[in-house]
């Protein structure tokens, strides 16, 4: 009898792992930390382009970052849109409609890749868009592990679902949706992708972000799961809380130029955006505001578009957003002043402390406060006017208190009441610590 109760035991705490919990995603704490392909995709400048992407430059882009920003928590390598597409933009996918790599852009295919990128101690993630894609309709692909096609799990009458139109609209009442979601995912995971971007994103899309947390979850493999558009409509934030990991909050921020972006652009923007998105995420749910271009400014490659100066408020503001840290740019070519820049370990801090500013101050002279879970206070400033100004921080602490400059990396002296940024530069930041 003894034995009997054992092996039942044994077997309901076998069931315990192997079965997902209904509704959970994978937990992820600190926002992640990488770098995109997509701003190179979107350059008009020779040599890039939707051409660019291919298997030597990820290799390229895998090494870069293991030498220079891997130290400072840089993991994650991320393919974003054309991974499966030939260089005439056709996307196909195998038999049973799932995504495959385009054999002229990877002819080893993702799972070598993923295991070079793997024994360099980084991730790799790839791109995906919501609804059904037509190409996996037309030719209604039998779904791994089920007796139905792809025109099953189609929304009728057929309804053209995600931000271009361009796919079909997924009937999830139909349960071999979920696992045609789940035969890509486990796919994924048995190449090694440990991050997942679902873009095109629309308030018609909720049910598809959470079939793709479920069979990420069905995977068994810890996967980062972003909800992309440009942006995704804030009206949805909360009902996708529950499944994503972070959610694009803005706009692009390339240019679609000659360089990855430039100030007016877009990205001045996000000063203008974000306080629209504050109060809507939970505690594991980062607003991510696209790639920071912090790159490279000086000799070959693609040039950033923006000056030193706008680089580092880039960094500054992407960290009190504690928005993912990813560069977007041609990091083979990562200059002095980027590696600098992107890898100073107190700002990073305010990164992961994982919690969101408030606005204290808008218009051209801005002030931003946020408290850590410890309990100190940072505040950050930005002119975004013309004309170098002083801007001035109500401390809001009683007493004299400590203020470190966190760029700097030095500390400044005590203040009572209030501390003010000297001579701050158009475009320009600081950003300190107080207490």
């Amino acid at each position: 009898m003894k034995r009997l109760l054992f092996v039942v035991i044994a077997v309901l705490a076998f069931l315990s792992v192997v079965v997902a919990p209904a509704g959970a995603r994978t937990p992820f704490v600190k926002p992640f930390m990488g770098w995109s392909s997509w701003s190179l995709e979107s350059s008009t400048r020779a040599g890039y382009g939707t051409s660019w992407l291919n298997e030597s430059h990820i290799r390229d882009a895998a090494s870069a970052m293991a030498s220079k920003l891997k130290s400072a928590g840089y993991t994650y390598v991320n393919i974003d849109s054309g991974w499966n597409a030939s260089q005439s933009w056709v996307f196909h996918t195998d038999v049973n409609g799932i995504p495959d790599p385009d054999p002229t852009r990877f002819p080893s295919g993702i799972p070598a890749l993923a295991s070079y990128v793997h024994s360099l101690g980084l991730k790799l993630g790839l791109y995906a868009v919501t609804g059904l894609e037509k190409e996996v309709y037309d030719k209604n692909a039998p779904i791994l592990g089920t007796s139905c096609r792809a025109q099953d799990i189609a929304y009728r009458p057929l309804t053209p679902s995600n931000g271009w139109g361009g796919n079909w609209k997924v009937d999830f009442t139909n349960p071999c949706a979920q696992k045609y979601y789940d035969s890509i995912v486990a796919r994924f995971a048995s190449w090694g992708v440990d991050f997942v971007k679902v873009d095109g994103t629309t308030a018609d899309n909720v049910a598809d972000i959470a079939a793709w947390s479920a069979a990420i979850d069905h995977s068994r493999r810890p996967m980062w799961l972003t909800a992309s558009a440009w942006p995704v409509p804030r009206s949805i934030g909360a009902a996708l809380a529950p499944y994503a990991n972070g959610v694009r909050v803005d706009t692009d921020i390339e240019c679609y130029c000659e360089t990855v972006s430039t100030w007016d652009s877009s990205v001045k923007a996000r000063w203008a955006d974000l306080p629209g998105w504050l109060g809507v995420f939970g505690p594991q749910y980062r607003p991510d505001l696209d790639s920071m271009p912090i790159s490279n400014n000086t000799g070959s490659g693609i040039q950033d578009g923006i000056s030193d100066v706008e680089r580092q408020s880039v960094m500054t503001f992407w960290s009190m957003a504690s928005s993912p840290l990813y560069v977007g740019g041609d990091i083979y070519f990562l200059d002095a002043s980027a590696v600098s820049i992107l890898t100073n370990p107190e700002v990073i801090a305010v990164d992961h402390a994982g919690t969101y500013p408030t606005r204290v101050r808008g218009g051209d002279l801005q002030v931003w406060k946020k408290r850590a879970p410890d309990g100190r206070w940072y505040a950050a400033v930005y002119n975004l006017g013309a004309t170098p100004a002083d801007i001035t921080v109500d401390l809001g602490i009683p007493g004299a208190r400590p203020v470190r400059d966190l760029v700097a990396r030095k500390d400044l002296g005590r203040f009572r009441g209030s501390w003010t940024a000297a001579a701050v530069p158009p475009h320009g930041s600081r950003l300190v610590r107080i207490g």
